[in-house]
């Protein structure tokens, strides 16, 4: 079941995106760390009614934010579209022990219904890019890759930016 995230849900999810870092850095893929995602980022995402949760047998296993807001950093880039009417999406996670069963194509899949039912020109995110995993999953998803972005608190290595056309 998704459902809106509750203040009350962030530790959880904490749990969630520490465990996922965790798991990333064992498989050599500095995507996350102690900066990134925090606290302040889920609470903002509550604050803007932003936050979605996945349950399966009342458990929460993992969320997603599907934000209207554009991030600063976002402005300069080329994108497919004007920058207005966009949708974008932070902070996908699965709990590790979950991973592979279906549960992140599930929360795209509502994130995307949700841009289409409420009439958005497209859908934008960042990835990784030493996450071969996160690159092909969203490409099979029809996403196309555009600009690199650099977050210095996380990593050397670029974020790969994407968008979808609906």
């Amino acid at each position: 079941m998704i459902c809106k995230g509750k203040y009350s849900d962030i530790d959880k999810i904490l749990e969630i995106t520490k465990s996922c870092a965790l798991y990333l850095i064992d498989n050599q893929i500095r995507q996350w760390n102690e900066h990134y995602p925090n606290k302040e980022a889920f609470s903002d995402d509550v604050k803007r009614n932003e936050l979605y949760i996945l349950k399966i047998d009342s458990i929460l296993v993992g969320c997603i934010s599907i934000s209207t807001f554009m991030d600063d950093f976002y402005k300069p880039l080329k994108w497919l579209t004007p920058n207005e009417n966009n949708l974008y999406i932070h902070r996908l996670a699965i709990h590790p022990k979950h991973q592979g069963k279906g549960y992140a194509q599930q929360l795209m899949a509502f994130a995307e219904n949700y841009a289409q039912e409420n009439h958005f020109s497209s859908i934008r995110l960042d990835t990784f890019s030493q996450n071969l995993r996160n690159l092909n999953f969203y490409e099979r998803r029809g996403y196309q890759r555009l600009e690199g972005i650099y977050f210095p608190k996380q990593s050397v290595h670029p974020f790969y930016c994407y968008e979808l056309l609906l």
